[in-house]
């Protein structure tokens, strides 16, 4: 065999056993984890108001014409007299018909408003209202770990899982791209 290619083999098995070593301190050393311990998701409640509407029937009163019932009172004590008329004879005869008069008018005018209470109409309204909605928004996750026989708690945008990545004795909290 020659010297070169005895060289190129002396350097080739070292080559082969550095690269050997090396990946049998990755493998044991490896990445160190912290122990996940807790996961407690962290909610925030959101409030939307938002307007709800809907048709109502409404009754209501209709507008009064007459609002001292003033027909009513007439029709009444000309009826009223009237039939005070029919009754008696001399001065009997006008004491019934004022009588009748005065209690046809009282009469009239209780029947008109009576039938003015009475009088209304219904129609439809919209009536609306604020309503407020509620849900609730997932903003991240309280992550109770172990490291190093210590435990402490920290905030993440995900949940880790049982173990979370530490380099340099830092956890890693933010996933690489790789």
């Amino acid at each position: 065999m020659n010297k070169s290619m005895l060289v190129g083999a002396v350097l080739g098995a070292v080559g082969v056993t550095a690269g050997g070593a090396v990946a049998t301190y990755n493998l044991v050393s490896g990445p160190e984890y912290a122990e996940v311990l807790a996961v407690q998701p962290v909610k925030e409640t959101i409030k939307t108001p938002r307007e709800v509407c809907k048709d109502v029937a409404v009754t209501r009163q209709r507008p009064v014409k007459d609002q001292h019932k003033i027909a009513g009172t007439a029709i009444g004590a000309v009826v009223g007299g009237l039939l005070g008329n029919q009754v008696g004879g001399g001065t009997g005869k006008k004491i019934a018909t004022v009588a009748g008069a005065v209690g046809g008018g009282y009469a009239g005018n209780k029947v008109q408003g009576s039938m003015q209470a009475n009088d209304t109409y219904t129609t439809t309204e919209t009536r609306c209202n604020t309503v407020t909605d509620t849900s609730d928004k997932l903003v991240g996750y309280d992550v109770k770990y172990q490291l190093d026989g210590k435990v402490a708690q920290v905030r993440m945008q995900r949940d880790p899982g049982a173990r979370i990545p530490v380099k340099d004795g830092q956890l890693v909290l933010v996933e690489t791209a790789q």
